[in-house]
């Protein structure tokens, strides 16, 4: 089916070339009457169409539900319908991942988290930079808020590497209830149960060989991969851990979660609501301020990750790297 609007462009066309506007009507089958129609829409919708392609900009995996969460954050108001409306208008659709079989089980996997450290999630994630050296990136998760805690990343890992980093944890965020995890070596070890049981954290391991037991981190580590790793290139580790953290800050801070409300990790966690200024039909003045410049809002975090990682690199004398 052809849309009116692009049979009155044909319709124009055709009389741009010499025929009369009575016959153009009538080959198009559209209304003479409606030939001289001017659409609204487009003028009412441009600020709205600028805000999503800077949003596409700057995060390209999104699709319209994401991008609506993120402007609906920064002061927009804008319908679900007219929002997937104008980002298809923008050619913006995202293409269509081939869902994965499920196995369903008719269990619910305990323990639930119901509230923020209530279960932490941790597994590995590998990659390798530009030379071939290994990465392995430790990610900590608290399932009920779905925060990322860290993305701890090197070459190799030990048990004691991993209590290292579930100390700081532990300072930052205070002892969960029970830490999810596989069956790795470093995540079972003795030394490693010994600590659990002097802060009173208990260990629940999944079964070998079923990591949907662990779907929460699973997940996240899809989304991680999606976004991050198979976006950037690392040419060294230091370059690793700067453009990851970046990576997790956004993701906790300004990436909106469809299952918390389209709200961010951060907000869930620690208990506040943003603050939104809303205009019916429009954008505020302090909207407007944070939401427009996206593209070039992207562009300093670029240029702040290279600058860091030049003086980090330049600190260290490329030790370590």
């Amino acid at each position: 089916m052809v849309s009116p609007r692009a049979r009155r462009q044909v319709a124009h066309t055709i009389c741009a070339r010499g025929l009369s506007a009575r016959r153009a009507a009538r080959l198009c089958m559209t209304a003479r009457s409606g030939m001289g129609y001017v659409a609204k829409g487009p003028k009412r919708d441009a600020r709205l169409a600028q805000a999503l392609r800077g949003v596409a900009t700057r995060y390209p995996h999104w699709g319209y539900r994401l991008a609506g969460g993120f402007l609906r954050q920064r002061g927009w108001r804008v319908n679900l319908k007219r929002l997937h409306r104008v980002w298809r208008q923008c050619g913006l659709q995202v293409p269509i991942r081939k869902p994965r079989k499920k196995i369903v089980t008719g269990t619910t996997l305990q323990p639930t988290a119901k509230q923020k450290n209530d279960v932490w999630s941790w597994d590995f994630v590998h990659d390798a930079t530009s030379a071939g050296s290994p990465l392995r990136c430790l990610t900590v998760k608290d399932e009920a808020t779905r925060l990322c805690l860290a993305i701890e990343v090197d070459h190799a890992f030990s048990h004691q590497r991993v209590i290292e980093v579930l100390k700081r944890l532990l300072v930052l965020y205070g002892p969960p209830r029970y830490i999810r995890s596989d069956n790795g070596p470093e995540l079972v070890a003795q030394n490693l149960t010994t600590f659990f049981k002097d802060q009173g954290i208990r260990p629940s391991r999944i079964a070998p060989g079923k990591p949907w037991q662990n779907g929460s981190n699973e997940s996240f580590n899809g989304t991680f991969r999606r976004e991050c790793l198979d976006a950037e290139r690392f040419h060294s580790l230091t370059e690793a851990r700067v453009v990851i953290e970046d990576w997790r800050r956004q993701y906790n801070h300004e990436r909106p979660h469809s299952a918390l409300g389209y709200q961010t990790p951060a907000t869930a966690y620690w208990g506040g609501l943003p603050s939104r200024k809303h205009v019916r039909g429009g954008l505020s003045e302090e909207a407007e301020k944070n939401s427009m410049p996206t593209v070039a809002l992207g562009a300093t975090i670029v240029q702040q990750r290279d600058s860091r990682v030049a003086s980090i690199e330049g600190s260290s004398g490329g030790k370590g790297i």
